[in-house]
């Protein structure tokens, strides 16, 4: 495997590219622009709401790819590559499940707007954090004029104890991830960010072995597959750091821009 033939990077947001506070270290804007030049497309995957990944790249954002929703949706300066959406009677099938769940809060998150039905101050601050536009509306099964693309769980009891067991008897059926410590997303059963990387790389004609990625968490997984040189950070998940090749400094040791910064040396070394 050569790193100096990489096309494509890749990388999670929340555990990875940002640090505990959530904050974006300022090199990295330098290190895409040296990126840029040598025609090399860079991807921030998530499972945030694409407006706000948008906005955490407004300098940039024409430049770059957006995987939002944990590929559910996949955005390039403007137009939509990949909208996978679930049918409205599952994702209100879901939501009523959702709201059986003790110590928890429900978003639908829909293509134009995230959904709430409570403004719990708790709750609240994790929603502002990662989506920026949304509405509180008085019954999630009442939304209409929308396609519907993940139904996240903010599971303050802890997702993957507590939430993930109601939905574990639809795992063949849907895709449930345990994204962080209290989230758990529930998305069309072909929703992963895998799927979107290789929506992505085909669009582009990349390869894996031309493919980059970063991720510390499960719903990391698919991603891994999909590159050659498949990161994990020193913070991940145990099953995120058994299915990468290599593994990263943690995110608070900015893991992923000194690996950036290795691939350009090594790009310039051989004149790239």
């Amino acid at each position: 495997m050569n790193i100096a033939a990489i096309k494509l990077v890749a990388s999670d947001m929340d555990g990875t590219l940002l640090n505990s506070q959530h904050e974006l270290n300022p090199s990295f804007f330098d290190l895409f622009h040296q990126m840029k030049t040598k025609g090399i497309l860079f991807v921030a995957a998530s499972g945030r709401q694409y407006y706000n990944i948008m906005n955490r790249f407004e300098s940039i954002k024409d430049e770059i790819i957006f995987i939002a929703e944990n590929g559910s949706y996949v955005m390039y300066q403007g137009e939509e590559i990949l909208v996978q959406a679930m049918e409205r009677e599952v994702a209100m099938e879901q939501v009523v499940t959702a709201r059986s769940i003790d110590n928890s809060f429900v978003i639908l998150c829909g293509k134009k707007s995230a959904y709430i039905e409570n403004d719990h101050p708790d709750f609240m601050r994790h929603v502002k954090m990662y989506y920026d536009q949304y509405q509180v509306v008085e019954n999630l099964l009442n939304v209409q004029d929308d396609q519907f693309l993940k139904i996240a769980i903010c599971d303050f009891a802890g997702s993957e104890k507590n939430s993930y067991p109601y939905f574990k008897n639809k795992k063949d059926s849907l895709q449930l991830k345990v994204s962080g410590n209290i989230w758990l997303d529930i998305s069309h059963w072909m929703a992963n960010k895998g799927r979107a990387m290789n929506v992505v790389q085909k669009k582009f004609g990349i390869s894996i072995q031309e493919t980059m990625v970063f991720g510390d968490y499960l719903n990391d997984l698919e991603m891994m597959q999909q590159a050659s040189f498949s990161y994990a950070m020193e913070n991940a998940h145990p099953d995120i750091i058994k299915a990468a090749r290599y593994l990263a400094k943690s995110n608070d040791d900015n893991g992923v821009c000194i690996i950036l910064q290795k691939m350009l040396s090594e790009m310039n070394r051989i004149g790239r």
